[in-house]
């Protein structure tokens, strides 16, 4: 019997400033900023599903991502786009197959939104 689950926890994102961080992905996942920052150097997003672990610890700028290690989800992927239009971001791709669409965090790691 194999003890490691075919599912995935958590993913950790190296960000430079906690708090910046934690302030700009609870803006543009709508959740509210109430948690602590661990260890002084963690977040954990409330998140539906596989979690995310903002962590300045692991940052540099060789361990920002380059192509997105997960999509955040969408219904609508084209009110998506304009939504992440209005929050200014840095945009790597326009929506591509009417399905998805990526852009930059603030430390430049690569993020996609994909609908489902």
């Amino acid at each position: 019997m194999n003890p490691i689950l075919n599912s995935i926890g958590t993913v950790f994102i190296p960000v430079s400033n906690i708090e910046e961080a934690r302030n700009w992905y609870c803006d543009i996942l709508g959740l509210p900023v109430d948690s602590e920052i661990l260890f002084g150097h963690l977040y954990v997003l409330p998140m539906n599903g596989t979690g995310i672990v903002l962590d300045s610890r692991i940052y540099s700028k060789d361990n920002i991502f380059k192509t997105p290690p997960f999509h955040l989800n969408t219904n609508n992927i084209e009110q998506a786009y304009e939504y992440m239009k209005s929050k200014n971001v840095e945009f790597t791709t326009e929506i591509e197959h009417n399905h998805w669409f990526t852009f930059k965090d603030p430390d430049g790691n690569h993020v996609m939104v994909c609908q489902c």
